[in-house]
């Protein structure tokens, strides 16, 4: 039997980070300590200086399949996604047709199994077609493996009707996932409302736009009991609503993109539509804020939100630009280099917590014999530099810029999915 052995690197455990070997085999850690001598097929990789620990989940990715396979597909992703240390991502719905039915999330995830890559779990749509008229078939969408219910790209804007779907949700035990972006607020907007705004005479999103769907939404948490959970948290005051409703006890969770860790509405200057994601960069301020978030662990998880566009469609105006970048392949640097966040704090949020919000069973785990062998090993003191990417896509504002921290190997059920030296060729 052929067998992996990690040798010398900072182990993740549940007791903490241990100086150990990690020995794979049959798809499964059978040992953590220190392993014997290697043989014909044992291959042993040296990891002194890394950080060994679970497999990086996100739950916030947009495959662009079915539909849009010309910005992105299952298998550009899943190669995407291990690249960045990667072992499981939940598949956003807003596709076309819309995940709305049960078949739908079945190929989903039959679509990754082909691929092989990473495990792949489907978020399902919270009301039929993503039109927010009425629900959709959300025990169907349960039977077929969904836990995570959002209608990503738009808000739930119906407080009666999100009401209903959180008293469905909080029976079965799935969670709610918003896109917390007040359409009356942000209609017409491009950028974060602020000086930047003003002085490019642009139209602009104020901080209010999140804060009163995320505040109108945490009473009706209160109402039902439904796991809750934020996605792309952006401003400041969210972060302190976040706070207030984890002390409160209220099942409450939250997520912050590696793209507002990095960069603030600043950045927007120059208008280069690469800049251009809903929700908006907003100021220096709000990203201290998400940057102090994350490390207290008000916010929970780093997710991606990986939404590619094809060239033509990001090659315009900043205007008529659409929103969103890529970023699954640098967000562990990113977030080593903006955040500086320990060991066990870093996989927390890049795996632990984001395999508990989405329930995914055999990811997120710390090492532990016995436990599936999907494994990041992550050089902190590395560097990534971004020159190329492995997506169909090239809407990300990272090109050219260079992260402390690199992705060195990715094991996914036991085989070696990545290999990286670190810079992008």
């Amino acid at each position: 039997m052929s067998r992996t052995t990690f040798r010398n690197g900072t182990v993740l455990t549940a007791a903490g980070p241990v100086t150990a070997d990690v020995e794979v085999a049959a798809g499964t850690i059978v040992a953590i300590g220190k392993a014997g001598s290697g043989g014909d097929e044992v291959r042993e990789i040296d990891c002194g200086g890394l950080w060994v620990g679970p497999g990086f989940v996100d739950i916030h990715t947009h495959l662009r399949e079915p539909g849009h396979e010309y910005k992105e597909d299952t298998e550009s992703a899943s190669r995407v996604a291990a690249a960045g240390g990667y072992t499981s991502v939940v598949a956003m719905p807003n596709t076309d047709p819309v995940i709305d039915s049960g078949h739908l999330v079945r190929y989903t995830i039959e679509r990754g199994r082909e691929v092989g890559l990473v495990e792949v779990a489907s978020a399902g749509c919270v009301t039929a077609g993503r039109a927010g008229e009425k629900l959709a078939h959300l025990d169907d969408l349960w039977a077929a493996g969904v836990r995570l219910f959002t209608d990503d790209g738009d808000v739930v804007a119906d407080a009666g009707l999100l009401r209903r779907a959180m008293d469905y949700l909080a029976q079965l035990g799935g969670v709610l996932a918003q896109h917390a972006i007040d359409p009356g607020l942000a209609r017409g907007g491009h950028m974060h409302e602020g000086p930047v705004a003003s002085g490019l005479g642009m139209y602009a999103i104020p901080s209010a736009a999140e804060t009163v769907v995320v505040a109108r939404d945490i009473e009706l948490v209160r109402l039902t009991g439904c796991n809750y959970h934020v996605q792309h948290i952006s401003a400041a005051p969210t972060v302190e609503l976040v706070a207030a409703a984890k002390r409160e006890g209220l099942p409450v969770t939250a997520e912050v993109t590696p793209h507002h860790l990095a960069f603030t509405d600043g950045d927007v200057q120059a208008t280069d539509p690469a800049f251009k994601m809903m929700p908006p960069l907003r100021s220096a301020a709000d990203r201290a804020a998400l940057v102090a978030g994350l490390q207290s662990g008000v916010i929970d998880a780093v997710a991606t939100d990986h939404a590619p566009h094809a060239d033509h469609e990001k090659d315009v105006p900043f205007e008529h630009a659409p929103n969103g970048v890529i970023g699954l392949e640098w967000a562990a640097a990113v977030v080593n280099d903006r955040v500086g966040l320990d060991p066990v704090r870093f996989f927390e949020a890049m795996s632990v917590k984001p395999a508990a919000i989405a329930r995914i069973a055999n990811q997120g785990h710390w090492l532990a014999t016995g436990a599936p062998a999907n494994i990041t090993a992550f050089d902190p003191k590395g560097v990534t530099d971004v020159r190329q990417s492995r997506s169909k896509s090239r809407n990300a504002p990272y090109f050219g810029r260079r992260y402390a921290g690199a992705v060195k190997y990715t094991m996914y059920a036991g085989a070696m999915t990545h290999e990286e030296s670190g810079v992008l060729v």
